[in-house]
């Protein structure tokens, strides 16, 4: 259950309004999920998080896809369940194909064991590796 109210089209503000008929157009589609509902409490945070979301994903030096894939990685070391599934979704339809997920997944458990045995033996960076 969400912390707060998820905001319908009918109960958010003008300001939250605006931020959703945005999404709705950049998006092309007439659905605005959860997590933008969650912040319409805070016109302000939506409106930053979601010019922020689209100036960070947009197409760059890295892919679209790319981006979505790392997005999928932190959000599952983070423990974000939500977002696991909503960059999921946007992987999927950006071109993730089952075999590249089942890759994604083996590569974030790989790191997962690995990260936990380099700081349990608190391993020290090799001087070739630094910046």
């Amino acid at each position: 259950m969400a912390v707060v109210p998820l905001l319908r089209d009918e109960e958010a503000g003008a300001e939250a309004l605006a931020v959703f008929d945005d999404i709705r157009a950049k998006r092309q589609t007439d659905y605005v999920n959860n997590f933008w509902r969650a912040l319409a409490h805070d016109p302000a945070t939506l409106k930053a998080t979601w010019d922020r979301v689209q100036a960070v994903m947009a197409p760059g030096a890295l892919d679209p896809l790319v981006k979505e894939l790392i997005y999928v990685a932190v959000s599952t070391a983070n423990g974000c369940d939500y977002c696991v599934h909503s960059h999921t979704a946007g992987a999927k339809a950006k071109g993730m194909t089952p075999e590249m997920h089942g890759e994604l997944l083996a590569v974030i458990a790989l790191a997962s064991q690995t990260n936990a045995l380099a700081t349990a033996l608190s391993v020290p960076v090799d001087d070739r590796f630094k910046a």
